[in-house]
């Protein structure tokens, strides 16, 4: 298949990495499988994949430092594994490139959806490149055709997830959203068990724009504050 989609899979679990393997074949992805950081940053440059599934701890580079060299090289959707719980880890894997991360164990019903959610952001992004529509909410600007953001006159650099995440809150300023809506409209599904997914990535624009730009409504969502 020319338009066949290719997955690079860094993990240094045998077992984890083989089952990842099978599943994504099955799922029709073209794969490769590297063990660790120096490996993935060969394989990603040879193999050129249009997604990165990405273990946070790795032997040698750590995940947060293969997914820096990563995107500087070229930017690419990568969904970081983690084992670890702490907000502060995953933020930081969000921080330098991550579009979304799954923490384990998790189940492959959830990943394959994710990878999906995921490449739908890339061809979404691609057609928005054809739009010439700039959304100004208060201090933020949104140039939905060249994907930057702006806050105050300085840009905010955001990943694909942050985005659209943004730009969906923009769509309705003032207006919240229930967290199984945004999990719905970003992600592609909608669990209750997953809006965690959500308030990690709220966090995480919050770092990057400041902490008045999103509003939390307890118990419900959040809203872009309206000027």
């Amino acid at each position: 298949m020319t338009d066949q989609r290719r997955i690079l899979v860094v993990e240094d679990d045998s077992t984890i990495a083989s089952a990842l393997r099978s599943r994504l074949l099955s799922e029709g992805f073209e794969v490769r499988v590297a063990g660790d950081g120096e490996q993935a940053l060969v394989a990603y440059a040879k193999a050129e994949p249009d997604l990165v599934i990405l273990d946070r701890l790795l032997p040698g580079l750590d995940g947060v430092e293969v997914c820096r060299r990563m995107q500087a090289a070229r930017p690419v959707p990568v969904l970081m594994l983690t084992a670890l719980g702490e907000e502060t880890d995953l933020l930081v894997g969000l921080g330098v490139g991550a579009d979304d991360y799954l923490t384990k164990p998790f189940s492959m019903r959830e990943l394959v959806a994710r990878i999906h959610a995921l490449l739908r952001r890339v061809e979404r992004a691609v057609q928005l490149a054809h739009e010439d529509t700039v959304i100004r909410v208060g201090t933020v600007e949104i140039n939905t055709a060249e994907r930057r953001v702006f806050v105050g006159g300085a840009e905010a650099r955001l990943t694909r997830t942050e985005f659209d995440l943004l730009r969906r809150l923009a769509e309705r300023p003032g207006h919240v959203f229930e967290r199984e809506r945004l999990l719905s409209d970003i992600w592609g599904f909608s669990e209750a068990a997953a809006t965690r997914t959500v308030d990690s990535h709220v966090r995480a624009l919050r770092r990057k724009l400041g902490s008045g730009i999103v509003r939390t409504v307890h118990g419900v969502g959040y809203a872009l504050v309206k000027p």
